[in-house]
Formats: structure tokens, sequence, C-alpha cells
């Protein structure tokens, strides 16, 4: 996190921009770190917050339409490609044609909202061959909500930036080892699911 807490300190709104376009074209760039940090240096810069909505969701529109292309031109044969090659990809990409299947075209804005749906119904929108306009302006209404919040929930912590880095600082001991403590619980978990579906099934 503070490796792209310093981009953005070091560049300004042009970093800002390509990782927020990177994050909607489906690179492993996470919305839930970028947005924040894109709201705390927004505010650190001075710039208007109603600028900074629209600068955020101008990259995400510009990185969700480059899904949706290539949804668009290779169709459900990549996307199937796709999940053979890649099988952790096959949870989010079934997830997306689900909500697809049972929303529409509502669902590229339901998605923005959902996890596993969000930067992959570009592909499935355009595999299903969604018309584009249609597409741009679900889109749209469901990033400028998405950024509004994450945006606007950095934005408006900045005033509090040096009561929250005193506390950091002060208790960080101990938040780490709750955060170690919470990444074993996590890891035997993951473990123990993993024996459970190998274990050979008894009739």
């Amino acid at each position: 996190m503070s490796f792209i807490e310093s981009i953005l300190a070091d560049y300004g709104l042009p970093a800002m921009f390509a990782l927020i376009f990177l994050e909607y074209a489906c690179f492993p760039v996470s919305s839930e770190i970028i947005l924040p940090l894109a709201g705390l240096v927004g505010a650190g810069c001075g710039m208007p917050y109603a600028v900074l909505i629209l600068i955020s969701s101008a990259a995400g529109l510009g990185g969700t339409a480059l899904t949706y292309g290539i949804g668009r031109a290779g169709g459900s044969p990549l996307l199937e490609r796709t999940m053979r090659r890649f099988p952790s990809l096959e949870r989010p990409i079934l997830a997306s044609y689900r909500t697809f299947g049972d929303h529409g075209k509502s669902a590229v804005f339901l998605s923005r909202i959902i996890p596993l749906c969000r930067t992959y119904i570009g592909f499935v929108a355009g595999a299903m061959k969604q018309p584009f306009g249609s597409y741009l302006f679900c889109s749209a209404l469901g990033i400028l909500l998405w950024n509004a919040v994450l945006t606007g929930l950095g934005y408006y912590c900045y005033q509090y930036r040096t009561l929250f880095f005193g506390y950091f600082d002060r208790y960080k001991k101990w938040i780490l080892i709750f955060g170690s403590f919470l990444l074993l619980l996590f890891l035997l978990r993951k473990l123990t699911a993993n024996r459970r579906k190998n274990e050979p099934h008894q009739e």
C-alpha cells in the first residue's frame, strides 16, 4: 500500500488516472486500496471533491470499456478459454454470467458493488453483445456511486490523518500481532477446507 501511496504522491493526477484505469481494466490493483488513497492525495493537493469523482470515474469508464471491447471481440469462447487456463477466474466470471442472466442490463450497474462481479462484468456484457451505449450508461452510474463512496472515505479522513497515524504508531505492535493472528486463522480455515475437499467421499 505504501508503494501505491508513494506513486500517487509523486506523480499526482496522471498516476491516479492510470491506476484506476488499470483496476477497472482487470489488472491486479484493488479499488478498495487505490480509491481511498486517491481521495487522501486529492484532498492533500486541494483538489475539489467533485473534480476527483469526475476524474476517477472517467478512468474507470476507460478501463471498463477496454474489458467490454475484449469481451465483444472474443465472445464466450474467449472467456471459456480464459477459465480453463486460469481456474481462479472461473468463479468471478461465472458469477458475472449469473448476475447478467438474472438482471440483464441493470446487472452492469449492480455488479459495481458486488466484489466477485465488479471487474469481470465488462467481459461478460461484451460477450453477451449488450449495446455499447447502454453498457457505458449503466457502468457510469455504478462507477460514480462506487468511486464516490471510496474516494469520499479517503477525502474525508484526510483531516484526521495526524490523529490516525499517531494512534497507529503508538499501537502498531499490537496491530501487527492482531493482524498476524487473523492471517493465521484464515490460512488454517483455508487449509482445513482444502483438506476436506480432497478427502474421498464415503458411500
